[in-house]
């Protein structure tokens, strides 16, 4: 940090003396942005901007402070600017889809992650971020192909993997769903959905007493939820193990009431 407190005395002095330097302006916002100082990140970056408007990275390091902060909203202003200025780059089509995604505007985004990958088929989680998109827009075969195509660009990576897991799940490929759900627990243990979606994938295939394990380890990274205990419910009762899984039933009720209705996973626990 040491080093850093004096690059940004240096900045400080430096647009004192030159107050009209866009550089320096945004030079010192990288600075701050580096010591996790976002607000005044922005203030130089902004300043920056005002002072030469015409700078594709002064809008791509400004979209990065905004990104890091969740600010998507004001973000993905950022990043038309950034593209605006040169189209041609990747990453900036990348970033803006993410931002549309976050603000509930799945199909720019999806026309964002499909410009990425046009320009650059190789962006690291291009495919997948625009599975995603497709799997919020319900079109789940296009969303599959996409996290298909993700993975034998990165085999191992445990989002991906839980992403089309879920998704193969839902379109009742439960086979596919047991293959990426173990692999994706795995190499994530702490990942509660991950086991949830295992155990019923497995409940489903009519593996009862594989589901059991699984959903416990669901229960135990996410005690709040009650859904995985109603999936263990059922799988206990196909396993004959009545008492255990009337127990089940009752904890489940029991969380229902005491969480508000969400509309989501919770509120319909056959889902």
């Amino acid at each position: 940090m040491g080093r850093l407190d004096e690059a940004e005395h240096i900045g400080k002095e430096a647009v004192v003396k030159w107050p009209k330097d866009a550089e320096l302006q945004h030079w010192l916002g990288l600075v701050f942005f580096k010591k996790a100082e976002n607000p005044e990140a922005l203030a130089a970056l902004h300043r920056s901007e005002t002072l030469d408007g015409s700078q594709y990275d002064i809008h791509f390091d400004t979209a990065l402070v905004l990104l890091s902060d969740s600010n998507y909203p004001e973000a993905s202003i950022e990043l038309e600017k950034a593209i605006k200025l040169d189209p041609k780059i990747a990453l900036p089509h990348v970033l803006l889809g993410r931002a549309y995604q976050n603000t509930n505007r799945s199909i720019q985004a999806v026309q964002q992650f499909q410009e990425a990958l046009h320009l650059d088929p190789n962006i690291p989680l291009g495919h997948y971020h625009l599975g995603f998109a497709y799997a919020s827009l319900g079109r789940n075969d296009e969303a599959i192909a996409e996290y298909n195509k993700e993975i034998q660009h990165s085999p191992n990576n445990p989002e991906v993997l839980y992403h089309l897991g879920h998704i193969e799940v839902e379109v009742g490929e439960w086979g596919p769903a047991v293959e990426h759900l173990k692999k994706a627990t795995h190499i994530d243990p702490t990942n509660g959905d991950a086991f949830y979606d295992l155990g019923k994938a497995l409940l489903l295939e009519g593996d009862a007493e594989d589901a059991i394990p699984a959903l416990r380890r669901s229960i135990a990274l996410k005690p709040s939820d009650p859904t995985p205990h109603y999936q263990l419910s059922r799988a206990l009762d196909k396993a004959g193990q009545k008492e255990e899984a009337k127990q089940e039933l009752e904890i489940f009720a029991a969380l229902k009431r005491s969480q508000p209705v969400t509309g989501g996973m919770a509120s319909d626990p056959v889902q």
